[in-house]
């Protein structure tokens, strides 16, 4: 790639390399970096990783999040460790920790995003493009109001994230910055670059006429229930011809539950049933919120569809993607898995398995949610 070109570098290591940090290192290059994001399996040795981050990369902001599962050039893994490394020949970065989320305040957090925008632009207004990069402890139940909180100070700046994963445990999620681990914790990257970029939020269901209505719930911990005045599982069985008792999470990522938004469907995906036949939701819920059923059509077909239209002027340099957990579930039970790991090699995508993606001012559940870089001007010359 020529020297003009944005490079937003990738390496991928696996956890149980003798040194995987080092290894990361080299992969990315010799640098300096504004920014380095980290994708950690929860199958590392996080607190060791942690520590070695800061001494491998000096002087750079390092930032992560532990996941459900990575994505690599060779598709779906687990077990490893993937890094974005953004040039800062390229690019400048400010990174936002935001601990307590439990405690935060929605005005002190927009605050915070109107800050580092403002110094950034004094400081770096030659670079053109501006973006933000989210990472939250996914089992915070806080993610909806942080995204919206962070919309109202990004303004039209793209705005995307994922929340930590922990496989398919649901135990302990965790965001690193700076050699810290964090839980009950987001980091927020906002960057500039000298790069062009194109945002997208993908996903492959379609609603049906089978609907029912939340009619017991609690929003402050996302619990359902009841659903149709019904005990919650109970009546999600009934109607897919089930009983409760069989219910996992792979029934749960074949048949989910959307909420119409305005013109679109957004997932309300379930996370697991509670001893008492209710449910847990990965995203707010709420009392009279109808949720219809969703059938998903051929994930790997609108996958390299939707990517190849990516490619329209140009391919992008690099594609950082956040993927729901349900779908990796999805692409597995299907025997589709090997296919999408195909597609993903094929565009040159890293990031990682979600417990949930952040789009603008949304918390979404069941998508693959990112940014697709390019060279400058690409973008431009397709308009005109």
């Amino acid at each position: 790639m020529s020297g003009g070109q944005v490079q937003v570098a990738q390496a991928f290591a696996r956890a149980d390399d003798p040194d995987p940090m080092a290894a990361l290192a080299r992969g990315l290059g010799a640098g300096p970096f504004a920014l380095v994001l980290l994708f950690l399996s929860p199958a590392a040795d996080l607190p060791a990783l942690a520590t070695r981050s800061v001494a491998v990369f000096p002087g750079t902001r390092v930032v992560g999040c532990t996941t459900s599962g990575e994505l690599t050039p060779g598709g779906y893994q687990s077990g490893s460790i993937v890094a974005l490394g953004f040039p800062a020949r390229h690019f400048a970065a400010e990174a936002l920790v935001f601990t307590g989320l439990s405690r935060a305040t929605g005005a002190g957090i927009a605050e915070a995003m109107q800050d580092a925008r403002h110094r950034l632009a004094m400081d770096h207004g030659h670079l053109s493009a501006e973006f933000a990069l989210l990472l939250v402890d996914g089992l915070s139940i806080r993610e909806d109001e942080l995204a919206a909180a962070l919309s109202a100070g990004a303004g039209a700046m793209p705005l995307v994230g994922g929340s930590a994963g922990d496989g398919t445990r649901f135990e302990q999620t965790f965001v690193l910055s700076q050699g810290q681990l964090h839980r009950d914790a987001a980091v927020v990257c906002v960057l500039r670059g000298n790069c062009d970029l194109r945002p997208f939020s993908l996903d492959h269901l379609e609603p049906t006429e089978i609907r029912m209505v939340v009619t017991g719930a609690d929003p402050a911990t996302r619990t359902v229930r009841r659903l149709n005045d019904e005990p919650a599982a109970a009546e999600y069985a009934r109607l897919l011809g089930r009983t409760a008792e069989c219910l996992d999470v792979t029934t749960f990522a074949l048949n989910p539950l959307v909420v119409r938004v305005g013109t679109r469907h957004h997932v309300r995906a379930i996370q697991r049933v509670t001893a008492e036949g209710g449910f847990v939701f990965f995203s707010a819920i709420d009392e009279g919120v109808v949720l219809s059923l969703a059938r998903p059509c051929d994930l790997a077909g609108h996958l390299e569809q939707a990517l190849t239209a990516l490619d329209r002027p140009a391919k992008p340099l690099a594609i950082l993607a956040f993927d729901c957990i349900l779908r990796r579930i999805e692409a597995e039970e299907t025997q589709m898995a090997g296919r999408v790991a195909r597609i993903l090699s094929g565009h040159r995508i890293a990031g990682f398995n979600t417990y949930g993606e952040q789009s603008g001012p949304l918390h979404l559940n069941q998508t693959i949610t990112g940014l697709a870089f390019y060279p400058p001007g690409t973008l431009a010359a397709e308009e005109a």
